[in-house]
């Protein structure tokens, strides 16, 4: 415990021997002959601290805005951190929480600066994630103590020293999960790196993760990781690579490391295919608990031989992921190899369509009133020879901007309905949803060409909806209204489709004729969050039912989640809680099961 000025300033972790007098400098000199930066989160007047600091040798980078906390620190590539939350005591175990992971990836110290007489304070701050606290009141000189006891422990974390006394931490095992730790991951980064092999890397985070400590209890948490953690390994069957690396690096955050330079989009794949499986609901004793999870992703370059620097790119990836409401995979250097790998695909895909890759899979829909599955919608899936399966959305985003988007959403409409006709006895009272796009509905001709499908396939079109999907704007809401409303006419249904999102707004409710509202998956998803979001959510439910629509929530996963919907009046809901997207024969034994 830190004792107030009178009596000898501590570092946690640090016993009482480790004065400044044996450490590995005696001011913010970073080797090279300048000043070494010094990371300061101060929501007051941060100029006295600044002053002091700057003194001392070091250069400090100041940052007021909270919503700036993780990537300022990245961003100004220091290894220490400073959160004055003298203040502030709020505001700095906010700053503390938002910094920790970030600084113990790494290999950085995080120092907090409280007011003086606040036990509970330095309690918590201590749980969130500091390395080192000073109470008030304190002179310059135990300031200055603190921050070369904070540079000391960074030092040791990267393996780095100046004096042959300082113990090197061995790389071992994290006593949680049993992965590696932080000291194993830089080491097998470094190991590479300096013999000139390439390597790539895969940081993955738990958002928001003290939420689930506050809500359940710490020992909840505990398992929530442990259980993130035995997901890891199974992924990377298929990598290939004999000689990779799964370590927790920090507190909800763990890095994947892969011999070679694998291609982008196969490492995007790896991180989406991760994230699925983690953004489930996950049971821990008797609490169901949702979690929400980023990735980012970095592969090193010829001139790296650095493991901190490769590392701290990687971190500001995944920093921007974390702070993206869609983005949910960030990669390093992303526009340039995106772009390549884009390119790519739009290639792959004119033979995927002639090879038959690209495959439909079909989602329940279920009644809330009566709990009975009612119906489905089709998922493409593209079975890329390489890269694996590949999603929707990577699908559309190689189909967009090409010349294949129509042939694309022609063959999976067909697809869809050709399985469907096929379907056993058990499936032939369910409804089937096919997604219509904006470039479809552009077509002059495609209502009959639509009908026309749908005829020669033999499925009944009183069983059919089409859902109007946002993969670009439909300029002319009066030519799709007459399109729609064909559709209609022939005895299909009409549903507008993530509502809430893209491009979706009040004028497709009031100018085309619909029969379903499909709510997207993160209004869904976020009902279970504050009173604000569940108001956003029954008012969208409230609109559609005056315009005598019928509501379908997309992407529910928890009871919880299901419970509020209902309670506001939705009427269908699909998502992992009654199932993921299967093929007939998984859809048939779905139903069996369920009913």
């Amino acid at each position: 415990m830190l004792k107030a000025a009178g009596g000898q300033a501590k570092s946690i972790g640090q016993s009482a021997g480790c004065g400044y007098h044996n450490d590995v400098g005696t001011d913010g000199h970073d080797g090279t002959g300048g000043a070494a930066p010094l990371f300061i989160y101060a929501p007051g007047d941060a100029d006295s601290l600044s002053s002091t600091v700057t003194a001392m040798g070091w250069q400090p980078v100041v940052e007021r805005r909270k919503g700036h906390i993780e990537t300022g620190f990245l961003a100004s590539g220091a290894r220490i951190a400073i959160v004055d939350a003298r203040e502030s005591v709020e505001a700095g175990l906010d700053a503390v929480r938002d910094l920790a992971d970030a600084v113990e990836i790494n290999a950085g110290a995080l120092l907090i600066l409280i007011g003086e007489g606040k036990p509970v304070a330095l309690s918590q701050a201590i749980e969130a994630g500091v390395t080192h606290a000073l109470e008030m009141p304190f002179a310059d000189d135990r300031l200055l103590q603190a921050i070369r006891l904070a540079k000391r422990h960074s030092l040791r974390l990267a393996g780095r020293g100046t004096r042959t006394t300082i113990e090197i931490e061995p790389g071992g095992r994290d006593a949680l999960t049993g992965l590696g730790d932080a000291v194993t991951a830089r080491r097998w980064i470094e190991a590479r790196l300096g013999e000139g092999r390439p390597c790539s890397l895969l940081l993955f985070a738990i958002t928001r993760f003290e939420m689930i400590n506050t809500a359940f209890g710490r020992e909840t948490g505990d398992d929530v990781l442990a259980t993130v953690a035995r997901l890891i390994g199974p992924l990377l069957a298929d990598i290939g690579s004999r000689n990779t690396l799964i370590a927790r690096t920090a507190g909800a955050e763990f890095v994947i490391g892969i011999d070679g330079r694998l291609p982008v989009e196969r490492l995007r794949l790896l991180a989406e295919h991760l994230i699925d499986q983690v953004d489930r609901p996950v049971l821990s004793g008797v609490h169901q608990v949702s979690l929400s999870s980023r990735a980012a992703i970095a592969v090193s370059r010829t001139v790296d031989r650095d493991a901190a620097a490769l590392l701290r790119r990687a971190s500001t990836a995944l920093a921007s992921a974390k702070s993206s409401d869609q983005l949910r995979v960030r990669i390093v250097g992303e526009d340039e190899a995106v772009e390549a790998e884009h390119e790519t695909l739009k290639s792959d895909l004119r033979t995927a369509l002639d090879r038959n890759e690209i495959k439909v899979l079909f989602q329940p829909q279920v009644s809330i009133a009566s709990r009975r599955i009612v119906g489905v919608e089709a998922l493409a899936r593209w079975d890329h020879p390489t890269l694996g399966t590949l999603g929707a959305t990577t699908l559309l985003a190689a189909a967009e901007g090409s010349d294949y988007l129509l042939a694309l959403s022609a063959h999976i409409q067909q697809s869809a309905l050709e399985a469907a006709s096929r379907w056993p006895k058990s499936l032939t009272g369910l409804r089937l949803s096919v997604n219509i796009t904006a470039s479809d509905i552009a077509q002059p001709a495609f209502a009959d060409g639509f009908l026309a499908l749908v005829e020669r396939s033999g499925f009944a079109r009183d069983r059919l909806t089409v859902e109007v999907t946002e993969s670009g704007l439909i300029e002319d809401l009066g030519s799709a209204s007459m399109l729609l409303a064909q559709l209609r006419a022939s005895g299909c249904r009409v549903a507008i489709d993530d509502f809430g999102t893209g491009y979706s707004s009040l004028a497709y409710l009031k100018m085309l004729p619909l029969d379903y509202l499909k709510i997207d998956k993160q209004l869904a998803q976020d009902i279970g969050g504050n009173a604000r979001d569940r108001v956003v959510v029954r008012g969208v439910i409230d609109m559609a039912r005056s315009l005598g629509l019928a509501v379908v929530a997309e992407g529910v996963e928890t009871e919880e989640q299901l419970s509020l919907l209902a309670r506001e009046g939705c009427n269908y809901y699909q998502g992992f809680l009654c199932s993921e997207a299967v093929d007939s024969a998984g859809l048939a034994a779905v139903v069996e099961g369920w009913g």
